[in-house]
């Protein structure tokens, strides 16, 4: 009974970890660069009207915006490009 467990445990984690291989989202986001254009690295980000304002488009993976500032409260102001096409506050911390 004892030799099962193990080769269990070891089917689990082999398991675990190629879930979270497909999953996973990258470890290396950060704050953007003022003056920079920036990759988003999140699934997704809203571009809002101002710091926790209105919603009023949505960046994807692989979208970029130009981080022009100020920054407020988690949040920094910049163009969205792509769709949104347009100004905006998006929360900091979510580019590569």
């Amino acid at each position: 009974m004892s030799g099962g467990l193990p080769r269990r445990l070891g089917a689990l984690l082999a398991t675990v970890c190629a879930v979270l291989a497909l999953t996973a989202t990258p470890g290396h986001a950060a704050n953007g660069t003022i003056g920079q254009r920036e990759e988003v690295c999140s699934q997704d980000l809203f571009v809002r009207t101002a710091p926790v304002g209105a919603w009023m488009g949505t960046l994807y993976r692989g979208q970029t915006f130009l981080v022009e500032g100020p920054r407020s409260g988690g949040y920094v102001y910049g163009f969205a490009y792509g769709h949104v096409n347009r100004r905006g506050w998006v929360q900091d911390g979510w580019f590569c």
